[in-house]
């Protein structure tokens, strides 16, 4: 990691990507989406970081980190499920194949972890075993492997709603997916989980677990969409310490990007007062974090965008043709 090159580049934030000349646009949470005629949608990461249902702040780097880190992974996995992609114009978009969402989000863990209400250590630990369709033996400790992967699906809550925890019958008999549409779901994630798990062992990593989202396209056929295995759709850790840390009965050493989070969380109730100023130095640590787990995750070195053009710029001129 360049931290010299970080520090010229950390002005170069892209809070909003507005762009008037292109049509349809929606504002998600991190990302500015915007859905041409001929059935391309355009993607664009930008680096708002959300949490607590709001946007806290701006990290320089994050929407480039994600795009590339999930390019990666697209083109790492494409012999396995067909995906969303139909170009990279610039380092934080992708062009990609308007698809139909399917109402289920996977998630395949491989480790008892977790923090939400509905992650299967939350689960464990108030006495459920029978959890998502599967049994899990009794006797296991936090962050142990499970005996084989698990897939975790729930149902992809309207906004403001929360997921729903389903199993694999409640799917099919409530008409979400068909039988045959569940099983090559399932295939498609195991079989990217296990790619994901192998290449990260490389890297001396561990993907404890992770997010997909699938769609279907209009010759129905079952395609990955959003991002694959990225520091924020995953729970990474580090390979060589895990089995001492585990001995001891302490976290698993990751990529800690919660520092935002836990200082805002530490100083107001978030979901409810102001946000406080958050400070630069915070913000430049959290951004120098994602980058390391880019090039950790990737093997490659991040090139981060040039110091005297600003980043919105950059994808307006590279973006041009779409106009």
């Amino acid at each position: 990691m360049d931290e010299i090159a970080l520090t010229r580049s950390a002005h170069q934030v892209l809070a909003d990507a507005t762009i008037p000349e292109l049509p349809a646009h929606y504002r998600g949470k991190v990302r500015d989406n915007y859905d041409l005629p001929d059935g391309r949608r355009i993607l664009i990461a930008t680096d708002r970081l959300s949490a607590f249902d709001r946007i806290l702040a701006a990290i320089p780097f994050k929407g480039q980190v994600l795009t590339q880190t999930a390019r990666f992974w697209f083109e790492a996995t494409a012999d396995i499920c067909p995906n969303h992609v139909l170009a990279y114009p610039d380092p934080n978009v992708v062009v990609a194949k308007r698809l139909d969402i399917l109402p289920v989000e996977i998630v395949v863990r491989a480790y008892l972890a977790g923090t939400t209400a509905t992650s299967i250590l939350t689960l464990y630990k108030a006495g459920q075993r029978e959890m998502y369709g599967v049994r899990l033996p009794d006797g296991l400790r936090d962050n142990q492997a499970l005996p084989r992967p698990i897939i975790t699906p729930t149902t992809k809550a309207a906004d403001g709603g929360h997921d729903e925890p389903v199993t694999p019958r409640e799917i099919v008999d409530r008409g979400l997916l068909s039988a045959d549409r569940w099983q090559a779901v399932c295939d498609c994630a195991l079989a990217l989980f296990a790619r994901g798990q192998a290449l990260a062992a490389e890297r001396n990593l561990i993907l404890a677990d992770t997010k997909y989202e699938f769609g279907v396209d209009a010759e129905g056929r079952v395609i990955l969409a959003d991002e694959i295995h990225t520091p924020d759709s995953s729970r990474y850790w580090l390979r060589h310490s895990y089995a001492k840390r585990f001995a001891r009965g302490e976290r698993p050493e990751s990529f800690d990007k919660d520092f935002v989070r836990n200082w805002v969380a530490a100083r107001c109730d978030p979901y409810r007062d102001p946000i406080p100023e958050i400070p630069a130095e915070l913000v430049f640590d959290t951004a120098q974090v994602y980058v390391q787990a880019f090039e950790t995750i990737t093997g490659l070195k991040f090139e981060p965008p040039a110091p005297d053009e600003p980043v919105l710029n950059r994808i307006r001129r590279n973006l041009a043709p779409y106009f």
